[in-house]
């Protein structure tokens, strides 16, 4: 049994986030009881009036939250200092200007105070979330019940197939605290789309698992200027390549880690190469289609095995159909593929 002053951490990275914050926060201690919830504002050097927000709440909510400012480092940077300053036996991120389903919060935080007192808690809890889009009326939720048995615990050998665009996103992701400092996972600073990273390199080190078929994390997406509209990943697109690298280096080779671990983290690099060359080939630029080849040649150069398997992958054959008629049936894929999920 593990000694936490807490069950639960939320991590919450703030950059000018006055509009969103207390949404957020406010369901993040909705729950019946909430004694044993800890949530850190992490303030990345804010100029609105966050700093301030986050003193507040901390006020409000004695012995629940924390205000801790820093100097802006980024969306990693503050999720790291996040977890460096966890206290409880779970941590979990949710960003600023998302939030949690407080229909299901009671059902999450009974599940992990039975984990908090095992003798062999689990390593990780994965959950549904939903793309809760401005102006969109019907919310897609992503769920995992055709990989994850619900309300077992699973190790990597256990899962089923993904989807073929299918992967565990950070917001479906609970991981036990000592598990995520075990794998030694620092987040790039000043660089967005880390959270790639945080759903990909503690992997190895998580050996058992449980599913909880609840849509537990609301990610709002399609606001202005956010992170994920498709213009702005294309102007960061360098940012999805040093994120690509990151992974390239955290993939086990095969053989050195369970066969089921070593296919959904192939599966997921193989996704993520996917994305980043969208993005360079959406651009339109004709430099950006040599960095997509090279991108490419670079998981080979990193690892012969492991660039087998990521182009053996159907997203992958996709994504390296040659000339400009290949580019255009990428650019149109994607564009049907943001119409049905709505993903930007």
């Amino acid at each position: 049994m593990e000694q936490s002053s807490k069950t639960l951490t939320f991590v919450v990275p703030a950059y000018n986030m006055e509009t969103y914050l207390e949404r957020c926060v406010e369901s993040l201690l909705s729950a019946t009881d909430n004694s044993d919830i800890e949530v850190l504002i992490v303030d990345d050097g804010s100029s609105d009036s966050t700093p301030e927000l986050a003193d507040m709440y901390e006020r409000r909510w004695p012995g629940n939250v924390r205000a801790i400012h820093q100097v802006n480092k980024g969306h990693g940077g503050a999720v790291n200092t996040g977890i460096a300053n966890a206290t409880g036996m779970y941590v979990k991120v949710v960003d600023a200007d998302d939030w949690v389903d407080m229909p299901s919060i009671d059902t999450l935080m009974g599940t992990l105070r039975v984990q908090r007192v095992a003798t062999d808690p689990v390593d990780m809890i994965v959950t549904n979330y939903v793309y809760d889009k401005v102006g969109k009326r019907v919310k897609h939720t992503v769920n995992f019940r055709h990989a994850m048995a619900a309300n077992t615990v699973l190790g990597w050998d256990d899962l089923g197939c993904f989807g073929v665009a299918e992967y565990i996103l950070m917001h479906a992701l609970i991981y036990r605290t000592q598990v995520v400092r075990d794998s030694g996972m620092q987040l790039p600073e000043h660089t967005f789309y880390v959270d790639f990273i945080y759903a990909y390199q503690p992997f190895p080190w998580v050996k058992s698992m449980l599913y909880m078929d609840i849509p537990f994390y609301h990610y709002f997406i399609g606001r202005e200027g956010q992170s994920v509209q498709t213009d702005v990943m294309i102007r960061r697109v360098a940012q999805l390549r040093l994120v690509n690298q990151r992974m390239v280096e955290a993939t086990p080779e095969p053989g050195t880690v369970p066969d089921g671990l070593y296919r959904y983290m192939i599966h997921f690099l193989a996704i993520e190469s996917s994305v980043t060359s969208v993005f360079l080939i959406l651009s339109k630029d004709k430099a950006n289609y040599r960095l997509k080849d090279e991108l490419w040649a670079d998981i080979d150069k990193a690892s012969p095995a492991i660039g087998r398997d990521v182009r053996r992958k159907l997203v992958s054959r996709a994504l390296n159909l040659r000339g400009s008629v290949g580019r255009w049936v990428i650019r149109r894929g994607y564009v049907v593929a943001e119409k049905v999920v709505g993903f930007n």
